[in-house]
């Protein structure tokens, strides 16, 4: 199960959110690409890369952090917040970003999206679907909607989709632990499809229970940033 640290953009710092609430922000780091180094340093090799700014303005904002962090970490990025060009698309994968979050867009442009897997590939692309209860929630999950999470996957499984990053909201940020339900039921109805679990991972019990549930990953954020997981443990579960 690959571990995957997350970092969650505002104004070009480090944050979080708890249950995505921009109103209860906290900066944790001034220089996000000196976070990254230490999770390279770490000997983990993939970052979850937000740009709450973008998600909130519907356009990516942080361009500058994404350049630094592509130009001075060799980790895997993964980045999501506010695509929905196809110009943004090209201007990501040419900065060396390996793979694209589509979340609001792919629930109100599903056409677009359904173009963008085909053309750029599907393995370039993380559909990002964050839901309260059994509904999707979009615009940085400022905006719920009427949307079923498994009617929303099981389209995309038909168009192609290869990977899934499913973040519980009323997790997010808790610290008592991910939403196992859920990432069982979504990997037994998409055996084919790379389910990474996201929201409430704050220990390496959570850890091996995701393991266990056989999630392709698992998105680590303010557990790792409130110090109840250090990246020594995260490095040694990642090598076990």
């Amino acid at each position: 199960m690959r571990i995957i640290p997350a970092i969650d953009i505002i104004d070009g710092k480090c944050v979080r959110l708890t249950q995505g609430d921009y109103g209860k922000k906290k900066v944790y780091r001034e220089d996000p690409v000196e976070v990254a180094l230490e999770f390279q340093d770490a000997d983990l090799d993939c970052l979850h890369l937000v740009d709450l700014d973008g998600a909130k303005k519907g356009k990516v904002v942080n361009w500058d952090v994404v350049r630094e962090i592509q130009e001075k970490t060799a980790l895997s990025v993964d980045f999501g917040g506010g695509v929905k060009t196809e110009a943004e698309v090209e201007q990501l994968l040419e900065l060396g970003v390996h793979q694209i979050n589509i979340g609001s867009l792919a629930v109100k442009e599903p056409d677009i999206f359904s173009d963008w897997l085909k053309k750029y590939g599907a393995e370039n692309f993380v559909l990002s679907a964050d839901v309260k209860g059994d509904y999707i929630s979009i615009n940085g999950w400022l905006e719920e909607t009427s949307l079923r999470l498994f009617d929303l996957v099981s389209k995309y499984e038909n168009l192609g989709l290869e990977f899934l990053t499913c973040t519980d909201i009323g997790t997010d940020g808790m610290m008592q632990g991910p939403n196992i339900g859920l990432y069982k039921k979504l990997v037994k109805r998409y055996p084919n499809i790379k389910i990474v679990a996201s929201g409430g991972v704050s220990s390496i019990d959570d850890l091996h229970e995701l393991k266990y549930a056989k999630v392709y990953g698992a998105i680590i954020g303010k557990a790792i940033y409130e110090g109840h997981l250090k990246l020594e443990e995260l490095k040694a579960f990642q090598n076990s």
